[in-house]
């Protein structure tokens, strides 16, 4: 378990900035009408928010080694 943190230590921070982001993005912008989709709960729009950060900071990540066929 630590390997894998060790190993992905960009996306877990991505993660984990892409919820607190979309948390407080429910919070301060959100939807008052509550018929929009992904910032009508706090839980959807954290959740989109931990997959957006996931992927941002996946872009940074130095490819791993190939194997030769």
């Amino acid at each position: 378990m630590k390997k894998f943190f060790k190993n992905n230590i960009l996306i877990v921070a991505g993660i984990i900035a892409g919820t607190v982001a979309g948390y407080l993005y429910w919070k301060y912008q959100g939807c008052s009408s509550g018929t929009c989709a992904i910032t009508s709960k706090p839980l959807n729009s954290s959740l989109y928010g931990a997959l957006m950060g996931g992927l941002l900071f996946s872009l940074f990540t130095k490819p791993g080694k190939e194997k030769k066929i």
